[in-house]
């Protein structure tokens, strides 16, 4: 991690891998009320180049929530089973809403990061320059 920009790159990676956890937090709750819809799961790994770590994160690869579908009683919907039930969606929205929030405070916290390093990077550059 020697390279002058690697500051950057830590910064952008993280903004890269809670949006990612954001586009799948949407995701979910759009789907929220579909009827068998499993909620997706975003874990984080390390980045490793030619075997080495590089101290970026990555979004890893996504999962489904393996918690048992709740079953709903309805036997007037197009999914439901002979007794009358069917499984509806294991998403919970107070969670998701928890999940962006904080996927969103993660990745300003990167954005203002990477905004520093920017800054500090020109006002380098401005010293060397006088």
């Amino acid at each position: 991690m020697t390279d002058p920009i690697s500051p950057l790159r830590l910064a952008a990676s993280g903004m890269r891998a809670q949006s990612e956890r954001l586009r799948h937090t949407a995701e979910n709750m759009a789907n929220a009320d579909t009827p068998g819809y499993r909620r997706k799961l975003v874990t984080f790994e390390q980045a490793v180049q030619f075997g080495r770590s590089t101290g970026e994160v990555e979004a890893g690869r996504m999962r489904l929530d393996q918690s048992p579908l709740p079953r709903v009683f309805d036997p007037s919907h197009p999914m439901a089973n002979d007794e009358g039930y069917y499984e509806a969606s294991n998403v919970d929205l107070v969670i998701e809403l928890a999940d962006a929030r904080e996927a969103g405070r993660s990745y300003e916290a990167n954005l203002r990061m990477f905004e520093q390093t920017r800054q500090m990077g020109a006002s380098l550059l401005d010293l060397l320059r006088r």
